[in-house]
């Protein structure tokens, strides 16, 4: 997700109340920005590549504008240059946007065989040129922004001026954040608390749907169903970057939907020499020792480095089988995970290197062991862990690509182009909010749901699991899908929910064979599968595709569907979703 600024007034210059913002939102990730504001009744933009300091030089910050809006972008569609940054104008349409228009190509044809053109590959072309279309058919910027709901699929947040109405600041929002910062003679727009804190405290929640017409002394918000609302203005302690959920409901939606710009942070570690040892253990609990076990099929298959997982309460009290030869690699997202501290400090006494997976630098496990590798999830408050997971999972997978035994092979070779794609992929997934909310609404009121797959796809399964059951308080299990037949497939009855990932080619039929054996017992499948392995079949009853990427890489947009499943089901069945009963973030004691 991008970073979204907005300005409306005359107590301040715009250009400073932009790039103030802008600078507060760097901490996202971006490679370009942009702003476009109106001064002595002319239409301004400006956009630079690289860093916001190389905007600034080119601004004459003694204009003083009275409206703008600015952007901090992170390239999805189209490469990073001047051209693909926002802000996007279209004669009198200016707009800045976060998200992705998952139509936008069907848009794009249409808007050409009326006889528009495009100078840019982004999305945002099409969102700018297709509401100017609907304004020049009306006159009417919110008769336009109406269609333009209707027409536009997927998600965004889009902040808009009218060059035909000075005054004014547009802003629409669907499944990306979107606030409106209320001040005094005064009112702003942001896609986070910490662009406008400098200024108020004082801010309204748009909902998905919303829409809102914005001037320096009236906020006029319109729902879903395009009716005007009074909104409900919520205030947050200056300051505190975390103390608002922006919008969302919940911390834990607003952390998966931050993991696109997690991939992007932590797209590039350090290498860690794992060949030089003959053997890896990897020593966590709960979500990450999962990560954990993602991480032994990545590094077994690319870097033939035999590797253990050991759920680290166990690991303090069996017998140890390390030697200097060994590198015990310990996962936490606090740092602070006293059973894993302990596993470290056992490590150091059989004399085997430590490798830290860390989410919070200067922690007790980032200070004991030898080397670290620090995540760059950004602050996780749901006690859930999604965003920190997925980092943890994408650090294992790089160092076995950086430790690939055989470099010739297909995926090492195009990984780091197929990883610069996984941000889309995922943000593509984080738009499809209707199928979760589907399949939630035909499962939260079941008390068991089984998560099945091989390989891979089992540990999967197992992190897919815990979250919905920390969270819903279901009782979920994840099984070996070979191991049905053992047992397991005896509490299989009519409607009992079945969730099977099957991403692995080599093992796809096998998975899929398990799943017919549940839906003939009655089972109400729910089918994960790649794009590239989409089957057709009476097997399943509902389907998730995932985008097909590099196999390294594939776990990560997998499990996003799953995150997004469990915290639906979570919210219809009320539950304290980032504060879930009896569970803390950081595990301090035994």
């Amino acid at each position: 997700m991008c970073g979204i600024v907005g300005y409306i007034g005359k107590e301040k210059k715009a250009l400073d109340v932009l790039i103030n913002g802008l600078e507060h939102l760097e901490y996202r990730g971006y490679d370009s920005s942009g702003v476009a504001y109106i001064y002595n009744n002319k239409l301004t933009i400006k956009k630079e590549t690289g860093r916001i300091e190389k905007l600034k030089n080119t601004l004459n910050f003694n204009e003083k504008a009275s409206i703008g809006i600015g952007h901090t972008r992170w390239a999805t569609h189209g490469i990073p240059n001047k051209v693909n940054a926002h802000p996007h104008n279209y004669k009198d349409i200016t707009i800045v946007h976060n998200g992705i228009i998952e139509n936008y190509s069907a848009l794009k044809k249409e808007l050409q065989s009326k006889g528009y053109e495009f100078k840019s590959d982004t999305d945002t072309e099409v969102a700018v040129i297709l509401l100017y279309d609907l304004y020049h058919q009306t006159n009417d910027v919110l008769k336009a922004i109406k269609e333009f709901k209707l027409k536009a699929q997927g998600a965004y947040a889009i902040g808009l001026i009218c060059s035909n109405e000075m005054d004014t600041l547009y802003a629409i929002k669907k499944n990306s954040p979107l606030i409106i910062g209320v001040g005094k003679k005064a009112n702003y727009l942001a896609s986070d608390v910490p662009a406008i804190v400098d200024y108020t405290n004082q801010y309204i929640i748009l909902n998905d749907g919303d829409y809102a017409k914005v001037t320096q002394d009236k906020i006029i918000v319109y729902n879903d169903k395009n009716k005007e609302i009074i909104p409900t203005i919520k205030t947050f302690e200056a300051g505190s970057e975390m103390v608002s959920k922006n919008g969302y409901d919940h911390y834990m939606l607003k952390e998966i939907y931050e993991e696109a710009e997690v991939i992007k942070r932590s797209a590039h570690i350090t290498k860690v020499n794992l060949r030089k040892y003959q053997k890896i253990v990897i020593v966590a609990c709960g979500s990450a020792m999962h990560a954990g076990l993602v991480g032994k099929y990545l590094i077994e298959k690319y870097a033939g480095i035999p590797t253990e997982v050991e759920i680290a309460s166990e690991f303090r009290y069996k017998k140890i089988f390390i030697n200097k030869k060994t590198l015990v690699i310990a996962i936490s997202q606090s740092g602070e995970t006293a059973d894993t501290l302990e596993a470290v400090k056992i490590a150091k006494k059989y004399h085997s290197d430590t490798l830290g997976i860390i989410n919070v630098k200067e922690s007790s496990i980032a200070r004991e062991v030898k080397y670290v590798i620090y995540t760059e999830a950004g602050r996780e408050v749901a006690v859930a862990t999604t965003k920190a997971y997925l980092a943890q999972v994408l650090v294992l997978a790089l160092l076995a690509y950086l430790n690939a035994e055989n470099k010739e092979l297909e995926v090492i070779k195009t990984l780091e182009s197929d990883l610069k794609e996984l941000p889309i992929l995922i943000e593509s997934l984080l738009a499809k909010t209707d199928a979760y909310q589907r399949i939630a609404k035909k499962i939260y009121h079941r008390n068991d749901i089984f998560y099945i797959g091989r390989g891979i796809d089992y540990a999967l399964c197992m992190e897919a699991s815990l979250k919905l059951k920390e969270i819903s308080y279901i009782h979920s299990e994840a099984y070996a899908a070979g191991e049905l037949k053992h047992g397991t497939i005896s509490l299989v009855e009519e409607g009992t929910p079945i969730i099977g990932i099957v991403t692995d080619k080599s093992i796809a039929d096998k998975t899929i064979s398990n799943l017919k054996e549940v839906k003939a017992r009655g089972a109400y499948v729910i089918y994960i599968i790649t794009d590239e392995l989409d089957t057709e079949g009476d097997f399943y009853d509902d389907k998730i595709v995932i985008p097909t990427t590099n196999p390294i890489l594939e776990p990560m947009p997998t499990i996003v569907p799953m995150q997004l499943i469990a915290y639906y089901v979570a919210k219809l069945n009320k539950c304290d979703i980032d504060k879930p009963k009896n569970l803390a973030k950081s595990v301090t004691v035994e």
